[in-house]
């Protein structure tokens, strides 16, 4: 790979805040090793006030934004695959439109990928509330390639807003599928069977905005088909033995409908630090 030249991925829709988009943009263009490329993917026409702060980013980052326009909503699996295409650099980071990375974020995952020799590279993060202010939880992921390897067995093991990956692996591995809910945990899977190497730095890199409508949207009956039909997936490609499947199924769906007040104590007591 060119020394010290990436691509970082962003996707935007029309329901983004422009006050989250800048500050997230902020932190992108503000590291202390500043990106090579950004690529935008709009998924979809956006507001006015979304479109002002693309324009007035385009203009004064000219040489390293490039926009990729899709003229209808594609949802988040396919802009990341056609968004991913159009990265130049071998090294692409991923980001979310409305969190913000720490400063040294792309100096640590490019010291990771030197010394590590691995083909994706994620870290911890801090979750806050809408705000930023308050902050209301960490999730830990787990560190070396075999301790990812038997979390992907149970859960995501990678927090998909700091990964950092090599475009060939992404490619080799089916790039970002159509996987409603599970687009990032599924291309993990597949980046598992093929082989590739996992890497984890077991520190916050990415603030994150979550908090208790984070949580609540995770719940209801519309989870049940998209859980399914995932398990389904891991466990044809042999990630997952059909034991693994049944219990995986059992409490992803138990836990999607169980009472809110009941999902935000799991939560924050079983799931997140």
């Amino acid at each position: 790979m060119k020394k010290n030249k990436f691509s970082v991925l962003m996707s935007v829709y029309f329901k983004e805040k422009p006050e989250f988009l800048i500050k997230s943009l902020d932190s992108v263009l503000n590291q202390t090793v500043m990106p090579s490329e950004v690529v935008l993917v709009e998924d979809g026409k956006l507001t006015e006030e979304l479109d002002e702060v693309i324009s007035t980013y385009e203009k004064k980052y000219n040489k390293i934004m490039k926009i990729v326009k899709f003229e209808k909503n594609r949802g988040l699996g396919i802009a990341l695959h056609d968004g991913l295409l159009e990265c130049s650099y071998d090294i692409i980071f991923r980001m979310d439109t409305d969190d913000i990375c720490l400063p040294t974020r792309f100096e640590k995952q490019l010291k990771a990928f030197n010394e590590k020799n691995v083909d994706i590279v994620g870290s911890n993060i801090t979750e806050f509330d809408e705000t930023m202010e308050n902050k209301t939880s960490e999730r830990i992921v787990p560190e070396t390639d075999e301790e990812i390897k038997l979390r992907a067995k149970k859960r995501n093991p990678m927090n998909h807003m700091t990964v950092a990956y090599k475009k060939d692996a992404v490619i080799k591995a089916g790039n970002y599928q159509d996987m409603m809910y599970f687009e990032d945990y599924y291309l993990w899977a597949r980046m598992i069977k093929n082989e590739c190497k996992f890497y984890n730095v077991q520190e916050t890199l990415v603030n994150v905005r979550g908090g208790n409508d984070m949580i609540k949207r995770r719940g209801g009956k519309k989870y049940i088909k998209p859980i399914i039909n995932f398990e389904k997936a891991l466990l044809k490609l042999k990630i997952i033995n059909r034991f693994q499947y049944i219990k995986n199924v059992i409490q992803r769906v138990g836990v999607s409908l169980i009472p809110n007040s009941i999902r935000f104590m799991l939560y924050k007591k079983a799931l997140r630090k």
